[in-house]
């Protein structure tokens, strides 16, 4: 998504899954409103927090990028392989432009250039300072006010002649008579844009409608999206759904949770298969991995921006939709996201068919070698989990359903025979008087 402009606003991106985070304005890069804002591919060559002269690193942004972008793109660069919370944040860092030995120049969001039309204040990109292709930059500190005290006659020199360059490509009038526009936008009403003005009214966004582009044409970068991250996302649905090519062995209790969900079935008489297809879909590919693909941040430490989250949304959705029993009907109102994958749907659903067959043909597990591997699971992870808050979730459930839960366990014989009600009503009784 990042290789094309991503507004910094919307979180809106040219590259999208997603229709509803698509840049559907019919937008001409050579020609953009007051600044030229051609969306050229830059390389900058990155001096690192701390890092010397002749450490540089290559990183390529795009001239329509703001800086709090740019400076997001340098860090991934830099920190490339570091997780999300050991890493510095956009905010804390600032971003110089040096020229020469003596000419720093810190790039901003908002600064006293940054260009207002009306009520609308847009955010400063690498185009408005002018920024060109390998240009070398610097990640620092946030720097003190003592800091530009001390580089004030610098700073002001460069960015005089930064005023000249802007001021004869835009508006006659001086930019520093523009100062009180660094003014916080609740008391001057202004409204903050970068690619694509956000209307807040309906009437006003219907009316931007005519520029838009038609769905059969913005439905192609959509495929285009899609086509860039299809082999990652069939690795990922295969490897989900698959027995052999996961890279480790099944787990023992998708295995035995599978197994109690035929045997319940087989209890009740039930025999038809989209029940249990539906009953195995509900227990772990839609309770767990649904959960999983849309929020990655909760196994991995990263970061997940507006526009990926969209993206995952969509990629979400035909996971769930591949462990659908329901046909696959398309019509002309359907959403873009359920034409996306309309053909690979089928494929997928095939997948989650024969995953479910390849688990039921599997050897059976027994109560014993599931005790031991519950032991054994509990061995490795034991200082990763808060067991007393585990146990704390699990009573306040156990104790709103206590009576259904009771009157089934005297029901069931191997729960009688082993005593379980008992067991429990113990368990229930220790924790009640505890709190």
């Amino acid at each position: 998504m990042e290789k094309g402009p991503i507004d910094a606003i919307t979180g809106e991106a040219r590259y999208s899954l997603s229709e509803d985070k698509l840049i559907r304005q019919q937008i001409d890069y050579k020609q953009l409103v007051s600044v030229p804002m051609v969306t050229f591919s830059h390389t900058l060559m990155c001096i690192p927090p701390e890092g010397e002269a002749g450490t540089e690193i290559p990183v390529k942004v795009l001239n329509c990028d703001t800086i709090t972008q740019v400076k997001d793109k340098l860090l991934d660069a830099v920190y490339k392989g570091i997780p999300y919370s050991q890493r510095p944040q956009a905010d804390d860092m600032d971003l110089e432009w040096r020229q020469g030995r003596l000419t720093r120049i810190i790039l901003q969001d908002e600064d006293v250039t940054t260009k207002i039309e009306s009520d609308w204040k847009r955010l400063n990109t690498l185009a408005h300072y002018q920024v060109t292709d390998g240009s070398l930059v610097a990640l620092v500190q946030k720097q003190v006010s003592a800091y530009n005290i001390a580089n004030s006659f610098t700073f002001t020199r460069s960015l005089s002649r930064y005023e000249s360059l802007l001021r004869t490509s835009s508006s006659p009038d001086s930019l520093r008579s523009r100062a009180p526009m660094i003014t916080p936008d609740q008391e001057t009403g202004t409204k903050l844009w970068h690619l694509v003005k956000n209307h807040e009214h309906a009437d006003q966004r219907e009316g931007d409608r005519g520029s838009k582009m038609v769905s059969e044409i913005y439905l192609t970068r959509l495929l285009a999206t899609k086509g860039t991250l299809q082999k990652f996302v069939d690795d990922l649905f295969e490897t989900v759904f698959s027995t052999a090519h996961r890279g480790s062995a099944l787990p023992l209790a998708i295995k035995y949770m599978f197994d109690f969900l035929d045997e319940q079935a087989d209890k009740r008489q039930i025999t038809d298969p989209d029940v249990r297809h539906t009953w195995k879909s509900n227990c772990l590919p839609l309770r767990f991995w649904v959960n999983v693909i849309k929020n990655p941040q909760f196994v991995f430490d990263i970061h997940k921006n507006s526009i990926t989250d969209a993206c995952l949304s969509v990629v979400a959705q035909t996971f769930m939709d591949s462990c659908s029993t329901s046909e696959h009907r398309l019509g002309k109102d359907s959403p873009s996201n359920k034409l996306l994958y309309a053909k690979d749907i089928p494929n997928y659903k095939s997948w989650v068919e024969r995953y479910y067959r390849d688990i039921s043909k599997m050897p059976s597990i027994s109560d014993q070698d599931m005790d031991a591997y519950l032991v054994e699971q509990s061995r490795l992870h034991g200082n990763e989990f808060n067991t007393l808050s585990a146990l704390s979730e699990l009573y306040f459930y156990i104790n709103k359903y206590k009576e259904e839960i009771l009157t089934a366990l005297d029901r069931d014989g191997y729960c009688r025979k082993h005593k379980l009600r008992h067991k429990l009503e113990q368990a229930i009784n220790l924790m009640s008087g505890s709190s």
